[in-house]
């Protein structure tokens, strides 16, 4: 089974004092590239993370990321001495002022301090990030087992679609086969034909020289060594999608082959018919490579 490299998987769960949220999606990459945001401060989280995703991914742009949410009575308020004694000291320093120019200032209320920005702060208390650590990775093995099932999923249709164009491309070829045996007795006539006319209009011409150049063009114009490379290629992909698994390089590689064989064959052709069979393999075969870029 081939896996496609376009997948998104969400979860959510809880562990007193928090709650989270994972989406992992991921999308087409010529390698592995793992793009992590998850809290830094969670002991082993993201190398954990890592290791499962470089596991049972082999290629494809990943993002993962991690929203978590502390529930209110996971926190505490704290005074911060430092920005208190901060602020009285500024406070001390304007009524000093004040009073030298002969102003009379309210005193200042303790609710009035705690208000100011800094002094009163929330704090969380010490947790055990080794065991949110080890409860979040063992819940990503959910996530991350969506992920590739809707992977799998969409692999399964992108290779029935392959398994067709493929149909397609052996169709082309068997036609193009025929084609060139029909082509074979009009070449060999043309060829005769042209023959007599050069030797007709050539005093003292080589005939045995002439003979041999019009033989070399009837085998630069020879598809069979073309025909043979494709029927080997339409095989070839077909093993590669029966075996499964990351085989989208060696795809791509044999999507090249597939272009050459059809761009000589078009060269090669000397005949409308044969010509728009090439056109048509060259157009099956550029929808194949599109495809192609999704195969993990």
């Amino acid at each position: 089974m081939i896996h496609s490299m376009t997948g998104f998987a969400s979860h959510s769960g809880a562990h007193a004092p928090f709650s989270w949220g994972w989406e992992l999606r991921s999308v087409n990459g010529k390698g592995l590239d793992l793009r992590l945001r998850v809290p830094d401060w969670i002991d082993g989280l993201e190398a954990g993370l890592r290791k499962k995703l470089g596991a049972a991914i082999g290629r494809g742009n990943v993002t993962c990321n991690l929203r978590l949410i502390r529930e209110e009575g996971g926190t505490t308020l704290a005074v911060n001495a430092a920005q208190l004694q901060t602020v009285l000291q500024a406070l001390h320093q304007i009524e000093q002022t004040a009073m030298d120019a002969g102003l009379s200032l309210a005193p200042s209320k303790a609710t009035d301090i705690v208000t100011m920005r800094g002094v009163l702060e929330q704090q969380s208390g010490d947790e055990d990030t080794t065991a949110l650590a080890a409860v979040l990775l063992a819940e990503f093995d959910t996530v991350l087992r969506d992920l590739n099932a809707m992977r799998a999923a969409e692999g399964t249709a992108l290779s029935q679609v392959l398994e067709n164009q493929l149909d397609e491309i052996a169709a082309l070829t068997s036609q193009a086969v025929n084609l060139a045996e029909t082509r074979k007795d009009e070449m060999v006539t043309t060829l005769r034909r042209n023959l007599a006319r050069i030797i007709e209009n050539s005093d003292g011409a080589d005939e045995a020289r002439i003979a041999q150049e019009l033989a070399l063009i009837a085998v630069k114009a020879d598809i069979t060594e073309e025909i043979d490379r494709l029927g080997a290629h339409v095989t070839a992909a077909r093993d590669l999608l029966a075996q499964g698994g990351p085989v989208g390089r060696k795809l791509n590689f044999l999507m090249q082959e597939f272009n050459r064989e059809a761009n000589t064959l078009c060269s090669k052709a000397q005949s409308t018919a044969l010509t728009q069979v090439g056109l048509a393999l060259k157009v099956l075969i550029d929808q194949m490579r599109e495809q192609v870029q999704n195969v993990e």
